[in-house]
């Protein structure tokens, strides 16, 4: 159970434990037969086994209030997308499976990337883009949520929660961010949120002139988590990166199309038990897993900066890295007495080491940053796409429709 302390200057919705899932879940079905939500699932193919999304598809079959399901499947053959197909049939909802690797979406695609108007990169980004295009093109939605497929613990409260704030008539909000704790097996996990996201925004208010930006960032209890819910005309204006610098990406677009009044982040669960990212802090040169991770994500806080109008140097890289080391020292003290305190595990040779291994990716991203040409073009909304290609919406439709009738088990 969490207080009602308010800190930030976005609005935080807490779970204060008084109310019954059900008398909540019951108001969303009679808001929502006014406001139809559409979830939107980024899937890899590799879920399609793993311990979370049976369940899980099992409690959205449960769901009555969802109008439409939208499904990106990534990485995967043709028989892995038949495994979708199959798995996902038992919905009752009105759902869709968008097979990003086979030929018809990839030929839409690289057409669309020949005009400039696809991401460049595969990857999550990429997936909610053509998720988010089946869902413009079949214009049902008013509200639309995404959700990571990897979650052990879900449960149609915590879906529920997240979108109740776009449905009340009297809120006015447009984009609702998930926040949970990342406790499990007794140990405190969401390694790269608490010692390299919040001592780096940290360190940036520190040595930066005062940023309502960093300040903005700087109010989520977990910016990176990958559920959130969004009114669908603020969903069709997101440009979205490709890389793990996307939950920074759309916070980003977020505070740049819209009032911080209209922004809230939500307590979904007590206990929520996600697929926890167990990478080898020296595994590799720093280009893949955790390192591939920050580097991004630091990357991407330099480009909302640099759309804010500040200039960053080498020399400023260096006092950051300085800023973030302190910083993050102090915090790896008050992880460990909040670890105490609560009887659970903390190892803190792991946590010293994760924090000298990010100190790294940090400075060669901001060097990197710096000297090399980082110019990145933004990926087309679909709005652009839609007044570019007019007949790129319907095209996606079509593909996805052929090759459900191509692959379809049954």
């Amino acid at each position: 159970m969490s207080d009602f302390f308010q800190n930030g200057i976005v609005t935080t919705l807490h779970a204060l434990g008084e109310r019954r899932a059900a008398d909540l879940e019951a108001e969303v079905a009679q808001l929502a037969r006014r406001t139809p939500i559409t979830l939107v699932l980024p899937c890899l193919s590799s879920e399609l086994q793993g311990p979370a999304l049976g369940p899980m598809v099992r409690q959205l079959a449960t769901i009555p209030w969802l109008a439409e399901i939208v499904i990106g499947l990534d990485q995967a053959d043709a028989a892995d997308y038949r495994q979708a197909l199959a798995l996902f049939a038992s919905l009752p909802q009105r759902h869709h499976v968008i097979w990003n690797d086979g030929p018809r979406i990839g030929a839409l695609v690289a057409e669309l990337g020949e005009l400039g108007l696809a991401p460049r990169e595969r990857g999550k980004g990429h997936n909610i883009w053509l998720c988010l295009g089946l869902m413009q093109a079949h214009g049902l939605a008013e509200v639309v949520a995404l959700h990571d497929c990897d979650v052990v613990s879900f449960g149609s409260p915590m879906l529920a929660r997240l979108v109740y704030p776009l449905l009340r008539p009297d809120c006015g909000y447009v984009f609702a961010k998930a926040f949970y704790p990342r406790i499990s097996d007794g140990m405190i996990y969401g390694r790269v949120s608490r010692l390299f996201v919040t001592p780096l925004l940290r360190a940036l208010k520190r040595c930066l002139p005062a940023s309502r930006y960093l300040d903005f960032l700087d109010s989520f209890r977990y910016p990176l988590a990958g559920e959130c819910a969004l009114r669908v005309g603020a969903a069709r204006r997101l440009h979205l990166p490709c890389d793990w610098g996307l939950e920074i990406g759309v916070l980003t677009e977020v505070f740049r199309d819209h009032s911080t009044r209209q922004i809230c982040q939500v307590d979904i669960a007590d206990a929520y038990d996600h697929k926890h990212q167990r990478f080898d802090l020296c595994q590799g040169d720093g280009r893949t897993g955790l390192g591939r991770m920050s580097r991004d994500i630091a990357q991407s806080l330099f480009r909302g900066l640099a759309g804010q109008g500040q200039v960053l140097d080498l020399g400023l890289v260096r006092t950051l890295v300085t800023a973030y080391q302190r910083i993050a020292l102090d915090l790896i003290e008050s992880y460990a007495d909040d670890a105490a305190i609560n009887g659970l595990r903390l190892d803190r040779g792991t946590e010293d080491r994760a924090l000298a291994f990010f100190s790294t990716c940090l400075f060669e991203a901001g060097r990197s940053f710096v000297q090399d040409d980082h110019h990145h073009p933004l990926t087309a909304t679909w709005d652009e796409v839609g007044r570019l290609q007019p007949q790129a919406l319907a095209r996606l439709q079509a593909a996805v429709r052929a090759d459900t009738a191509d692959h379809r088990p049954f």
